[in-house]
């Protein structure tokens, strides 16, 4: 990584550590949520688990890191643009909403388990999905906010473009998480692997490729 990267990922990083009311409320939604559960169901099996983490993830997604380019003022564009290349801007928004995801979602982990119960069988491969799940979210509601923030803000712009693009990538972790909790040994989850990364692969081009146009805007 070059070292303008790593500069503007530091900077994002002190910015959400100052305006610490931001991260703590994205915590007391997950707390608050996982809480509700418990007090209404009790620790449910392990399919409504499976599903009522990965929903919490999807609004986690969208409250901590959608505001990634949302959260940035447009005079502040333009100083960006004399220091960096775009495509650099995008990496450092890329990786600084991965990081952030990847530590929501080992906190999410850690309250389903001591609330809700830990119904997986196989915790390590689960804690991997749970981590590739956050890199695609990350991957995808950070494009996603970088158009919508270069199109004037346009927060509806990311709902109507995220649900095509959110909807296989939940449905591909699902099922990558139903095999981590199954006591029995099923074949064929690293096609669904391949078929995220390769969707990760994608999107990251797919911005790489349009947010110079969007730069220049």
């Amino acid at each position: 990584m070059t070292p303008p990267l790593l500069s503007l990922v530091r900077k994002d990083l002190l910015i959400e550590w100052r305006q610490k009311h931001t991260l703590f409320g994205v915590l007391l939604y997950v707390g608050a949520t996982v809480f509700v559960v418990y007090m209404m169901s009790g620790q449910p099996e392990a399919s409504v688990w499976n599903a009522l983490f990965w929903l919490t993830q999807l609004f986690v997604a969208v409250n901590s890191v959608a505001k990634s380019f949302l959260q940035e003022h447009a005079n502040r564009f333009r100083y960006y643009h004399t220091l960096v290349k775009p495509s650099t801007f995008l990496l450092a928004k890329m990786l600084y909403s991965i990081l952030l995801l990847l530590s929501m979602s080992m906190v999410s982990l850690l309250l389903f388990s001591v609330l809700l119960g830990l119904p997986v069988e196989q915790i390590a491969l689960f804690v991997c999905i749970s981590a590739v799940g956050s890199i695609s979210l990350s991957v995808v509601f950070t494009f996603l906010s970088a158009i919508a923030a270069r199109a004037g803000q346009n927060a509806a712009l990311m709902a109507i473009l995220g649900f095509p693009l959110v909807t296989p990538v939940l449905m591909i972790l699902s099922h990558l998480a139903t095999k981590a909790i199954s006591p029995v040994y099923q074949s064929g989850w690293w096609t669904l692997a391949v078929a995220l990364l390769l969707l990760d692969v994608l999107v990251i081009i797919l911005g790489l490729i349009l947010f110079p146009f969007l730069w220049q805007e």
